[in-house]
């Protein structure tokens, strides 16, 4: 499986991150190894190696079926489940690769860094592009977005990633991080909801 992340799709992060807020000229995709992936409310432990991990609360998609160069309207075909995972990043490490230009994987794509939460079917909402989500870190809310707000909307990163890599049963899509992102520390405990769903819960440790 692959697992897809969407850097800078809502403007406010990316003022956020940049000072400035913007549009990409085209999505900036990312992918993490299948390592990353972290599952079934198992503790996050912090790396020792970076002095600043952050969290960044994201919708995440779950493909459902094979398919190459997907039209933007046929998109929504496939997948299947959406969840709240965390895009964790080693910032320090991020902010060193972006100044030479050097790839996000180290930052991004490291053991455990790519938590999701329990899936629930698209088809228990009305719309995927109007969902409210959260994060809370020891019983406050830090971090809260819509999908509404989203730069690129599903289907369209759907559709781009596709012309590029042949999408499987699997998959996941992690669909960016809105504003209000900021570092994780031992003891913490996460929380993540879609609506009034909570969806994921670990402890870092």
């Amino acid at each position: 499986m692959k697992i897809f992340a969407v850097g800078m799709n809502y403007l406010q992060h990316t003022e956020e991150l940049d000072g400035k807020a913007y549009k990409p000229e085209k999505p900036v995709i990312f992918t993490k190894a299948d390592s990353a992936l972290l599952k079934d409310h198992k503790p996050f432990f912090i790396p020792d190696w970076s002095c600043q991990v952050d969290y960044e609360t994201e919708l995440v998609v779950r493909i459902c079926r094979l398919g190459k160069s997907i039209p933007e309207r046929f998109a929504h075909r496939y997948y299947d489940a959406v969840t709240v995972g965390i895009d964790f990043t080693a910032r320090d490490l991020q902010r060193e690769a972006r100044e030479k230009g050097l790839p996000w994987e180290l930052c991004k794509g490291f053991d455990g860094s790519a938590v999701i939460g329990d899936w629930v079917d698209v088809e228990k909402f009305r719309d995927i592009q109007a969902l409210h989500f959260h994060l809370d870190i020891n019983g406050k809310t830090v971090q809260e977005g819509c999908s509404s707000d989203m730069i690129y909307r599903v289907d369209e990163l759907i559709a781009y990633i596709s012309q590029y890599f042949t999408l499987k049963t699997g998959d996941l899509l992690y669909t960016g991080t809105p504003v209000g992102v900021g570092p994780v520390h031992i003891d913490d405990h996460l929380e993540g909801w879609i609506e009034e769903r909570k969806v994921l819960e670990f402890n870092c440790k």
